[in-house]
C-alpha cells in the first residue's frame, strides 16, 4: 500500500553545536499580566535586531488560564547564546526580574546538540518540564549559572552573580 504521508527530516550536520532553548513566563498573580504583556514588545525588538547566532525564534501559548506564554529559540552554539544573555537588553531584563518577578514565574530549559541539558525555574508555582519528574534543588553554587549547569563554559560568569543576588 503506498504511503500518503510525505515524510521529511533535516540534516543538522551543518549545525554541530546547535542549542535549543525553551523559555516561558507564567502569570502567578493578576499583576503578572502587566509584566507578561510588557515583555512581548521588548522581546520582539530584540529578535528583530537579529542577535549573532540566533537562527530562529518562535512564540507560542502554553495555556490561557493561567496565562502561560513561551518561546523556542535555536542558537548556532552555546557561546552565542551566552554572549547575548550577557549583553543589553537581556542583562537589564534579567537583573530587574531577579529583583522582582512582577507576579510571574519564569523558566527555561536548554538542550545542546553536543550533549548536556540545563534548566532554571524562578518563581514557578507548579512543577513543569524537568521539574515535574527530576529532583528540584536550590540554584546555588555550581547550579547557579546556566553555563555551569550545562557543564559548559566553567569560566563564564552568570549574568547576575550569586553574591549580588544573595549578598
Amino acid at each position: 500500500m503506498p504511503s500518503r504521508v510525505e515524510r521529511r527530516t533535516v540534516d543538522l550536520s551543518h549545525y554541530p553545536d546547535l542549542v535549543v532553548v525553551y523559555l516561558g513566563m507564567r502569570v502567578n498573580r493578576l499583576t503578572g499580566l502587566k509584566t507578561l504583556a510588557g515583555f512581548g514588545p521588548r522581546i520582539a525588538r530584540s529578535v528583530e535586531a537579529r542577535p549573532d547566532g540566533l537562527l530562529r525564534h518562535e512564540n507560542f501559548v502554553l495555556s490561557i488560564f493561567p496565562m502561560h506564554a513561551g518561546m523556542r529559540q535555536y542558537w548556532r552554539d552555546m557561546e552565542s547564546l551566552l554572549a547575548w544573555t550577557r549583553s543589553e537588553p537581556h542583562r537589564a531584563w534579567w537583573k530587574n526580574f531577579l529583583r522582582d518577578s512582577g507576579g510571574t514565574g519564569f523558566w527555561h530549559e536548554t538542550y545542546l546538540m553536543r550533549g548536556g541539558m540545563e534548566a532554571i525555574y524562578d518563581d514557578v508555582a507548579v512543577p513543569l518540564g524537568f521539574s515535574s519528574f527530576a529532583p528540584v534543588v536550590a540554584a546555588r553554587g555550581a547550579m547557579f549559572g546556566a553555563a555551569h549547569r550545562a557543564a559548559r563554559g566553567e569560566n563564564m560568569e552568570p549574568v547576575v552573580s550569586e553574591k549580588d543576588m544573595y549578598g
